[in-house]
């Protein structure tokens, strides 16, 4: 199949290109943009089965503002001493030129004596804001909150900053929009350089950059015309992950295309018999590849967290489009190009000796059990760091520090509960629809703030510590919790202990539900473990039918699998050592796991494929085990390693963006990437199928030659610190 595409492609190049040309403009002109189908509605990434979006819904029905936003002015004195009679009338006049400002969004402004801290160091103005979300016109009413609020305390000995999500937003969208223009452009810069230090070819290295823009041009309309047809929405981030998907994706798959061409160039082929046997033989790889990377992605639509399963589809689409690319659309310009691909280098036509990947390969052929003793014993003790795992919720603590908002939360802190920004709601809703029992709702509220990690209540503008709706048939009362509202510590005593205590104390006739951000975070945190048990077995079950499928073999899958997965937590536990033993963070980020997966499991399974099928290939040519894992380190190594060399960086970029989780990323990743790359793929895998020898394709026989083989390749000469050549 594969050849009779590869002589199509390679022998009508310009029906291929007008083919991909067409279809563009017409997915451009036509296709509606993914912005149609993105959803914004953060409510939507739970089920209706969880007591914070339940909770979520009674507060939009009996508080009509309930899912509105706020911001919070703090004010202290600057000598943090305590507030003077004076200093909170100032604080009051505060309240009103926010609230006479006129301001577009802004609902109203409140405080007085209950706003201010039991130490009497800081008072608040809690301001409203109708609407929620990176809405610009809420960004905008936060600065125009600061512009009406500073001048009154200049001069009075006072200090103000407006804080809250929202406030949040609006300081760091500067700090990630620079952060992405850094990492792109360092990302599209070292893709260019390394590709051409590794070809001495500006075509060669300027090829995946064109042909990924191509496709992340057309890629979004794609998606969103299909999202129509079958009635899904994305996620607003997704552009962001498909462009760096497509770039990891298609890089590692040109790469491989043209190592390829070259090796049969070097063999003596003419250059369309060259890339007809190139494409013959990496196509299977890369369609393979892409399969189990689109099986990988298809698996998160089994996720309840819709955070996760929004990425899924677009992700499956886009990866499709990309492979689809590489083995029709490259084929088709190399075609023209013809050895023109890798001026003005004339590496193409020497066969060099003495490579450092044909001593990997001696050493991995005569020594298989030292090989994957060394690099199987290097990843569990990098998986070892997994014994200090621990997820952190906190997002806030992650961006950068010095913004206005961080400030406020830090003076905030100096005087009320940390949970204080965040309260957590607990609601008590009548069940036979009479008006609750004022009594019974203080004595509820009371038996709330009793809870050992709760440290105080908010009061209404009455001092009251609970808050009805308009026919008193619900009431609200927000718990200021001890510690972090995003702390682990936090969400077990929401998510467990003060939803219990809740359930258990409401009143006949009455039912309580806790909300808020830390009860949302606590059910966050309970699908998204339930969704990595189900979606990792899953897809890798799936992703090893695939191999099973492409080797004809039941043991290679498995132990490809295996490795995968010491790959995977090895990452994981080299992150934990550096951001939590060594950096002294509170924990990895919540969404880490799921984005290694996304990364490391789904395209670092692409280098394990392209090894494993050239074992197979050169045991095919009649080889025994250990020669053919000699050769195959040697063949296939330069572009393994290529390809994670240039992911792997592409990643590392990130630790340029001076944002703590967006470096936390980038180090896990392109950590990860060097891990599949040059240690799994590279000695591990190749080291246990020289140990099993033909056992490793039981019960087919997949190392016996069944057609007459091509002439073999010669050794190639690769550089010593990168692929070159």
């Amino acid at each position: 199949m594969f050849e009779r595409l590869a002589r199509a492609v390679v022998y009508n190049p310009w029906k291929v290109i007008a083919v991909w040309v067409l279809a563009t403009i017409a997915i451009i002109a036509f296709a509606p943009t993914l912005e149609d189908v993105t959803a914004r509605d953060q409510s939507n990434f739970l089920p209706d089965s969880y007591e914070s979006v339940q909770a979520l819904q009674l507060a939009e029905r009996a508080f009509t503002q309930a899912n509105d936003s706020s911001a919070t002015i703090v004010v202290k004195r600057t000598d943090s001493q305590s507030l003077s009679e004076a200093d909170q009338a100032k604080v009051g006049e505060i309240a009103q030129k926010v609230q006479a400002a006129g301001i577009e969004r802004v609902s109203g402004a409140l405080t007085g004596p209950q706003a201010v801290s039991p130490n009497g160091q800081v008072q608040l103005v809690s301001v409203g804001l109708e609407g929620v979300g990176d809405d610009p016109k809420l960004l905008a009413a936060v600065e125009k909150i600061r512009e009406a609020a500073r001048p009154v305390v200049e001069g009075t000995g006072l200090k103000m900053s407006v804080t809250g999500d929202v406030a949040m937003f609006a300081d760091n969208q500067d700090a990630f929009e620079n952060a992405f223009v850094i990492v792109g452009t360092a990302t599209i810069v070292l893709i260019i350089l390394l590709l051409a230090l590794m070809y001495r070819s500006p075509v060669a290295a300027l090829l995946p950059v064109f042909t990924v823009g191509l496709v992340t041009a057309i890629a979004p309309g794609l998606i969103a015309w299909i999202a129509k047809g079958f009635d899904f929405q994305v996620d607003q981030s997704l552009q962001i992950l498909l462009t760096i998907v497509l770039y990891g994706v298609g890089t590692d798959y040109i790469v491989f295309l043209l190592f390829r061409y070259r090796e049969r160039l070097r063999a003596g082929d003419d250059p369309k018999q060259a890339l007809v046997a190139a494409l013959t033989r990496i196509g299977e790889v890369i369609v393979s590849a892409a399969a189990a990377i689109i099986i990988a992605f298809s698996a998160l639509l089994l996720a309840v967290f819709g955070g996760f399963r929004s990425f899924g589809p677009g992700l499956a689409i886009a990866v499709a489009l990309m492979a689809l690319a590489v083995v029709t659309l490259i084929p088709a310009v190399v075609s023209l190009l013809g050895t023109k691909v890798f001026w003005p280098s004339k590496s193409w036509q020497r066969v060099p000796k003495g490579t450092m990947f044909q001593r990997l390969g001696k050493l991995t052929g005569r020594r298989p059990g030292l090989v994957a003793l060394a690099s199987g014993g290097l990843m569990i003790v990098l998986a070892l760091g997994m014994l200090g795992f621990k997820t952190d919720y906190d997002q806030s603590s992650q961006l950068p520090s010095g913004t206005e908002s961080a400030e406020g939360l830090a003076d905030l802190q100096s005087g009320f509960p940390a949970g204080a920004l965040n309260p957590t709601s607990v609601f008590l809703r009548s069940d036979t629809g009479q008006a609750l029992d004022t009594g019974a709702v203080q004595g509820f509220a009371g038996k709330l703030t009793a809870v050992a990690g709760i440290g105080g209540v908010m009061p209404g503008p009455d001092g009251s510590p609970a808050r009805l709706n308009g026919d008193r048939t619900v009431a609200r009362i927000d718990l200021l919790l001890a510690d972090r509202p995003y702390s682990s510590e936090s969400m077990d005593l929401v998510g467990d202990r003060l939803r219990t205590i809740a359930h258990d104390s409401a009143p006949d006739g009455t039912s309580a539900l806790v909300g808020g951000t830390t009860s949302i975070f606590a059910d966050v945190r309970a699908a998204n473990n339930r969704d990595l048990a189900v979606i990792f077995p899953v897809a890798g079950l799936l992703i090893a039918l695939i191999l099973g499928l492409l080797l004809r073999s039941v043991v290679a899958p498995i132990y490809l699998m295996l490795a995968v997965v010491l790959g995977f937590f090895s990452t994981l536990g080299a992150t934990v050592i550096a951001f939590v033993l060594v950096g002294g963070q509170a924990g990895v980020s919540f969404s880490l796991p799921i984005i290694l997966y996304l990364f490391v499991v789904a395209i670092g399974t692409d280098y394990n494929i392209l090894m494993i099928a050239r074992l197979r290939e050169e045991a095919k040519l009649g080889n025994d085990p250990r020669t053919a894992a000699d050769l195959a380190v040697e063949h296939g190594g330069p572009s393994v390693g290529a390809a994670g060399l240039i992911l792997a960086g592409t990643f590392a970029s990130m630790l340029l963006a001076g944002i703590s989780f967006l470096m936390e990323m980038g180090f896990a990743v392109s950590i990860g990437i060097l891990i599949s790359a040059f240690v799994m793929a590279m000695f591990l895998v190749p080291s246990i199928t020289a140990l099993l020898g033909h056992k490793a394709w039981w019960p087919g026989h997949g190392d016996e030659p069944d057609a007459p083989p091509p002439p073999p390749a010669p050794r190639e000469k690769e550089a010593e610190s990168v692929p070159t050549g």
